[in-house]
């Protein structure tokens, strides 16, 4: 029997598709049945075994993917205070994850609610905003005291009042509730090993591991999730400039990036939006919003977590509205002594406190000062510009400083 030239066809490419398959080299996911270094089988009984269902990573609540590249960090803006502590360089760093919105006083307050029933009084009560960073004796703040915590209406704004300790407190918890959770609903998905009517004789599925809550699965399980953290500065300004949205060819960029945004304006440049602000921030003095009925940033203090339009990754905020903690220790010359590869100053390695004297008041600077960025609804347009930096005491809080949460990509760069 004549086969035609479309059958022909078909065949070729079957068996092309088959050839391709049977060539293709195993990989994190797709990791095969037999050890390539042993040739032993894998999941043998005794023997050593691995999650087949492992697909990948999975993106934990709140997280957007942050893919690593090259960039130039440092800052783009005149230096108007002469600080020169963040002077241009190019580094790279590694894809991780970050929190799409700033943590939100809801969030913050499932985490109290927590730790009141599992922790110590002592631990809790230290875990509490200093929610009197909103009094100031020559403004009537008072409100906010009592009523921007815990007050409904305030629910989606972001956490304040909050120091850097708090923060890594903070990211801990996180961590451990997650990882619970997933393990938790992992455990619920899983059937038991027993005979069930309807079934062929005999069949069996494979029973679930003894979970309880509180216990810690295996990393090796691929449903535990890396800890949640604060953002590396070079992280959270890489993020902060998205710069992925001016690529247009190649390893080739359209511009470098003042804001987290194109262009030099605080405003929408085009559409229905135009000249609409981007951000939330201080315009001048006395100037937090506009005047009524053209309220154009629409927040006299902070506002919603997702009110500002997302920049290039998916990001909301990350100029405005609150500043962020991030994880580095402030030095002035970070610039000149951290790694071009996911650099970070962690503690004071080649630039020693003693060489401010904070103890006889001739320094800010020790060995408790953490850098935040990203400007807030206090500051003017200069501190929303990503390259900016500042530091505050790491027991310190105010109402501008709030923080969101960074996770490392386990695997693939992609």
């Amino acid at each position: 029997m004549k086969l035609s030239i479309k059958s022909v066809a078909v065949l070729l490419l079957g068996l092309a598709l088959v050839s391709s398959c049977k060539s293709k080299k195993p990989n994190s996911v797709k990791l095969g049945k037999n050890s390539t270094a042993t040739g032993i089988t894998y999941n043998k009984k005794g023997g050593f075994q691995v999650d087949k269902k492992f697909k990948g990573q999975p993106t934990g609540p709140n997280l957007v993917f942050i893919e690593g590249g090259r960039f130039t960090m440092g800052a783009l803006e005149e230096d108007v205070i002469n600080t020169r502590d963040n002077l241009e360089r190019t580094v790279s760093v590694q894809s991780f994850y970050m929190d799409e919105t700033e943590i939100a006083n809801v969030h913050y307050l499932e985490y109290l609610n927590a730790i009141q029933k599992d922790s110590s009084q002592e631990f809790y009560e230290s875990a509490l905003p200093d929610t009197l960073v909103w009094k100031d004796e020559l403004a009537f703040n008072d409100s906010y005291v009592e009523q921007y915590l815990r007050y409904p209406g305030f629910r989606m704004y972001p956490l304040v009042g909050v120091s850097w300790t708090q923060a890594t407190d903070y990211c801990t918890w996180r961590t451990a509730a997650v990882n619970n959770d997933l393990a938790m609903k992992n455990q619920k998905g899983k059937k038991s090993t027993t005979k069930r009517k309807g079934k062929a004789a005999g069949a069996e599925v494979k029973a679930a591991p003894a979970f309880s809550a509180g216990q810690r699965l295996p990393i090796e399980s691929g449903i535990v999730l890396p800890a949640y953290r604060l953002p590396t500065e070079a992280e959270w300004e890489y993020a902060a400039k998205a710069m992925i949205g001016t690529q247009y060819e190649d390893e080739n960029q359209v511009n470098q990036r003042i804001y987290p945004w194109d262009g030099p304006s605080m405003r929408t440049a085009r559409g229905k939006h135009k000249g609409e602000m981007l951000a939330n921030f201080k315009r001048g003095r006395g100037d937090y919003a506009g005047i009524a009925g053209k309220s154009n940033d629409k927040a006299i203090i902070t506002t919603e977590v997702y009110y500002y339009p997302a920049n290039d990754f998916g990001l909301y905020q990350m100029a405005g509205n609150v500043n962020e903690w991030v994880f580095d220790l402030y030095r002035p010359l970070s610039y000149e002594d951290m790694n071009d590869l996911n650099p970070i100053r962690r503690n004071d390695f080649m630039d020693n406190a003693k060489n401010y004297d904070r103890k006889n008041n001739n320094s800010l600077i020790d060995n408790h000062s953490r850098v935040y960025k990203g400007g807030s609804w206090a500051d003017v347009a200069y501190w929303l510009a990503p390259g900016t930096r500042r530091f505050l005491d790491q027991d310190s809080s105010t109402s501008t400083i709030g923080f969101r949460c960074a996770m490392i990509r386990a695997g693939t760069n992609k």
